[in-house]
């Protein structure tokens, strides 16, 4: 007890956790499941003993965090986040523990894990280990390469129009390490993850958003211009900071981080005349400097003089930056209706977003069912409210753009369309 009395000590903020449990096959929410929280470095005295409701979810918990100025000041060294173990057992699914989540004050952290179904033999626990965050550990820099990509070499395979994928192949290693796993990862869930992993969740949101930006123009570039297959390899990204972004298996995103990435995804950064998104590499700005990148401690430094995204990006990567919207989204039964879609609304879009609604709350059954007249009544606007508050979005009752193209994700995988199509 007294090692938990010290620990406290040292951590005077309160950050906050979310658990989400869902099965690796369909995408459905696992309930009943028993959820133990313990400090990593004090594995063996349990916190806090959580169950998941039947939308696969904990409640929300407060957790000792350290000050908030250890992630806010560029001469703090001191790590900024406390590290806890989460062991998940669940009826009928293999165990999974997890060390090292990384909860900041101020911030909800956001433990989305999916569960693999046991088998008769009797499954062992599947064990992961977050490293440190990569503003704190210490990671290889990036190589520098060319930030547009020649298109007119033979052979060269490149995508006709900028397209946001449904699914990315990350390489969890450098490019050539043959022993590294290939892990099949959701586009904005892969966002959501490297800028978990690569900036801190407390920093000013337009600091985020210019953040965002970035790791989603990168990513977008290593897509559209078919970068690794076109070396011979069978993924789309690395999850070597020497080549590409951090991104970590089973780590913890943060609510300030999802909902811009939720907000932003389909966007990426362009240059006049230029149709490949733009390779917008960067370097923390402590440890190591980058001259014409963006450091991220300065884009942090920026954004508290109440610079834009865009003014953000500009002041490292030049006026002549903007920022672009792909042609298409892949994975989507029906594009944005343009509007937000709120009490009063009709018409086909509304019938599609209730019918949607309906195939969820099949799966999710906090979910009010709602008949899909194409009517947006109250008991439309409470169902949405009720989906936005399962998927941490703002619980407005008003389809925007986030909610509707969140309605659509869960939708195609609690339903598998995607598989059937």
């Amino acid at each position: 007890m007294n090692e938990i009395h010290a620990f406290q000590e040292d951590r005077p903020d309160k950050g906050k956790l979310r658990i989400q449990l869902t099965s690796e096959i369909n995408h459905f929410p696992v309930a009943d499941a028993s959820i133990s929280i313990s400090y990593t470095g004090v594995p063996d005295n349990q916190l806090e003993q959580l169950t998941t409701d039947s939308s696969g979810q904990t409640e929300t918990i407060e957790l000792p965090a350290p000050p908030l100025d250890y992630s806010l000041d560029v001469n703090i060294e001191e790590q900024p986040y406390s590290e806890y173990t989460i062991q998940v057992e669940a009826p009928g699914y293999e165990p999974v523990s997890i060390a090292g989540a990384e909860i900041l004050p101020t911030v909800t952290a956001l433990q989305n894990i999916e569960l693999r179904p046991s088998d008769t033999s009797g499954s062992s626990e599947n064990v992961f280990v977050i490293p440190a965050h990569t503003l704190y550990g210490t990671y290889p820099p990036k190589i520098p390469e060319e930030e547009i990509k020649p298109v007119n070499e033979t052979g060269e395979i490149v995508l006709s129009r900028v397209v946001i994928p449904e699914y990315i192949i990350v390489h969890d290693g450098s490019p050539r390490d043959s022993t590294a796993k290939d892990y099949y990862v959701r586009y904005k869930d892969y966002i959501k993850n490297v800028a978990s992993s690569e900036i801190y969740a407390t920093w000013p949101a337009d600091t985020i958003r210019a953040n965002v930006l970035a790791i989603m123009s990168f990513t977008l570039n290593r897509v559209y211009t078919e970068w690794y297959r076109n070396k011979g390899y069978d993924f789309t990204i690395t999850s070597s900071t020497a080549f590409d972004h951090k991104w970590i298996p089973e780590r913890n995103i943060y609510n300030t981080i999802s909902e811009i990435v939720d907000e932003l995804f389909p966007n990426y950064l362009s240059r006049p005349n230029v149709r490949q998104p733009i390779l917008t590499q960067y370097c923390d700005g402590r440890q190591v400097q980058c001259p014409n990148w963006m450091t991220q401690w300065g884009s942090k430094s920026l954004g508290d003089q109440g610079y834009s995204p865009i003014q953000i990006l500009r002041y490292y990567y030049g006026s002549n930056l903007y920022i672009n919207t792909a042609e298409a989204i892949s994975g989507i039964p029906s594009s944005w209706p343009g509007q937000n879609l709120t009490v009063g609304s009709t018409g086909d879009k509304v019938r599609q977003m209730q019918e949607q609604l309906s195939v969820i709350s099949g799966a999710y059954p906090a979910i009010p069912k709602i008949t899909a007249d194409g009517i947006f009544g109250p008991r439309t606007a409470e169902a949405v409210r009720v989906f936005q508050s399962v998927f941490g979005l703002p619980q407005t009752g008003i389809v925007d753009y986030p909610t509707w193209y969140k309605i659509s994700e869960i939708y195609v995988g609690v339903s598998r369309i995607a598989e059937l199509t």
